[in-house]
């Protein structure tokens, strides 16, 4: 189900309504171009959708994806989370891939919100963790990341200094790095969605992260 969100962005529903959802934002580049579908969080969804019939998942298509549009990209989020609290949901986790993690930290402190997972996350030296306070953080990253052409800021060595933030000022936060792992867990073919080698540990992961919210 798609819909327009209020800030002009794209959603694109899985599971509407019930009491939980699953707001999730993807990433972007240095190039200030229109929003696309994760290819990663896609298939994610797909697969966690069918698993947790109980839970909706909200993606987000930003009006402009582009880390030098972040304040756009995170008010597209703030919208997201609007509509998920609309159709019913009660408690909120945050789904941020690759820039999508700084997206989620930005916008965690709304108080409907109790977790933050972050994928492959772009979390900037100077980035606020404190509206991760009170919540969950999980932060997942391939061992075989590195910085990428336009995006240079989603090695695993600054996703463990976010993550070391948020943790020495009390937030509840947990790291796990998947060995072998490299930046995209799905990629877009004309054939559809191809996993990569370590796709289902991501989702494994994620999944092991969505039954604690559920509980």
């Amino acid at each position: 189900m798609m819909v327009e969100l209020a800030s002009g962005a794209e959603g694109r529903w899985t599971n509407r309504g019930g009491r939980r959802a699953v707001v999730c934002v993807n990433g972007g580049t240095a190039a200030e171009v229109p929003g696309t579908w994760s290819a990663s969080v896609e298939w994610l969804v797909r697969r966690l959708g069918r698993r947790y019939p109980e839970l909706g998942f909200l993606e987000v298509r930003y009006r402009v994806k582009s880390w030098r549009q972040l304040d756009s990209c995170i008010e597209d989020a703030r919208a997201a989370v609007a509509e998920v609290r609309d159709a019913g949901a009660e408690g909120i986790a945050l789904l941020g891939f690759s820039m999508g993690g700084a997206v989620a930290v930005h916008v965690a402190a709304a108080p409907e919100v109790r977790s933050v997972i972050a994928l492959a996350p772009w979390l900037y030296p100077e980035i606020d963790v404190s509206p991760l306070d009170g919540r969950r953080f999980a932060v997942v990253h391939g061992s075989l990341d590195r910085g990428l052409p336009g995006v240079p800021g989603v090695r695993p060595e600054l996703s463990q200094l976010g993550y070391e933030r948020a943790r020495d000022r009390g937030v509840d936060a947990v790291r796990t790095m998947i060995t072998g792992a490299i930046h995209p867990i799905a990629l877009r073919s004309p054939w559809g969605l191809v996993p990569m080698p370590r796709a289902r540990r991501w989702e494994a992961l994620v999944a092991e992260e969505l039954d604690r919210f559920c509980a």
